[in-house]
């Protein structure tokens, strides 16, 4: 069943019912405008917090907090009517404890009204996932390439080049598993391990940067549509709306300098 022809939102059993059956389509939006273009066409919308970068400027995700997270959410879930709608728990919201993290995610639910949350980490985070899970939240596991994690990691690096590195990030992935995930974004994973993880998990994969193994895949909405000039080698530039709004503009400022702006001829005159 394609995500056009629901006639409700689609859930998380939804989701999990795809795992060898559909590809998943997922992509992100942070406003309204966004959303009402994506909703149509994807299974899930994400809500992430990649937004700090794309819509604010920031250098990494690290600055988004949990305000800025629902606030764009509830935007997102004004506009969309059919998608999944799932939002990042940012940096600091939830590792101290599980605590913190129900505290965290049950604002995201409460105040936005989408679907899930999403958190990263490997067998660390397994804890506060199932901590979550057993207390109605769906969460969404986010292991590989993790960047919140990058000023650790040294930046943003693919993830199992080294294959003493493959069993680690395997277990992650089961551990996060059995924690309650309903779906686990593999990021910046090399082909043969996101295949080998797809294939041994009953829960569906959500590849980005990952091989087309995964059983679903996501990209940032502004990178795929051509909006940001520097974006990922896996990244398909699938529009170029960046050069088409740059040109609109561009032909805007010069229509205004030389007063030939369209539409001044039909302006309103005072009343006698």
């Amino acid at each position: 069943m394609s995500a056009q022809s629901h006639s409700r939102r689609i859930t998380v059993p939804d989701i999990r019912g795809k795992k060898g059956v559909q590809p998943i389509v997922s992509l992100t939006a942070y406003s309204a405008l966004t959303a009402r273009f994506v909703d149509p066409h994807a299974d899930i919308i994400l809500v992430g917090d990649s937004l700090a970068m794309v819509e604010h400027g920031m250098e990494t995700t690290l600055g988004a907090t949990l305000d800025l997270m629902i606030f764009h959410a509830q935007s997102v879930m004004r506009a969309s009517k059919r998608a999944l709608v799932v939002v990042d728990l940012p940096f600091g919201s939830y590792e101290a404890s599980p605590q913190d993290a129900y505290r965290s995610a049950s604002r995201v639910l409460s105040q936005t009204g989408c679907s899930a949350v999403k958190l990263e980490g490997g067998a660390a985070m397994a804890p506060t996932v199932e901590f979550l899970t057993s207390r109605g939240v769906p969460v969404m596991g986010h292991i590989g390439l993790t960047p919140q994690s990058v000023m650790g990691t040294g930046g943003f690096k693919t993830q199992g080049r080294d294959r003493s590195t493959w069993e680690v990030i395997k277990q992650d992935a089961v551990t996060i598993e059995n924690s309650g995930a309903f779906a686990i974004v593999l990021e910046g994973i090399v082909e043969p391990l996101a295949r080998a993880i797809t294939n041994m998990l009953k829960t569906p994969t959500i590849g980005i940067g990952a091989s087309s193994h995964c059983d679903g895949q996501i990209l940032v909405l502004e990178d795929m549509l051509g909006f940001n000039p520097k974006v990922p080698r896996f990244v398909k530039k699938f529009g170029t709306i960046g050069d088409a709004v740059d040109k609109a503009i561009a032909e805007y400022a010069a229509s205004v300098l030389d007063r030939s702006f369209p539409g001044l001829e039909h302006t309103y005159e005072p009343k006698d």
